[in-house]
């Protein structure tokens, strides 16, 4: 077996199944595990992704939250076993790529248009 199939086959049952399919844009909120001591706890992270790296098990998201008047960034592995779970709260219209402007804006110009997305589940029973 070459080298390169066993790394692959490696990844393979690394990666994480379930996820949701996250967009730049996106208002996620990203479950965090943090280690105080001998306890461990899921903190939430709720944020905008500005940017994301597609790189199979490397893959990663940049999430934007602003925290006490201060923009914070964060970037998370999204197949990292410290994560665990991420939930779409909205999406967002946009057309770039990367959302790096964003850190020069403040206030409402950092607002994005809300995207309708009719694919989700919707009880229709009327």
């Amino acid at each position: 077996m070459k080298i390169k199939e066993l790394v692959r086959t490696i990844e393979q049952t690394q990666l994480k199944q379930g996820l949701p399919k996250i967009c730049v844009g996106d208002t996620v909120k990203v479950g965090v595990l943090i280690q105080e001591g001998n306890k461990q706890r899921v903190q939430p992270y709720e944020g905008t992704v500005i940017a994301l790296h597609r790189a199979g098990l490397s893959t990663t998201i940049t999430v934007r939250r602003i925290f006490q008047g201060i923009g914070v960034e964060r970037v998370f592995t999204i197949h990292s076993p410290s994560i665990q779970d991420i939930e779409i709260v909205r999406r967002a219209k946009v057309r770039k790529a990367k959302l790096y402007y964003l850190r020069n804006r403040i206030g409402k110009g950092t607002r994005l248009k809300e995207k309708f997305d009719f694919n989700r589940t919707t009880n229709t029973d009327n």
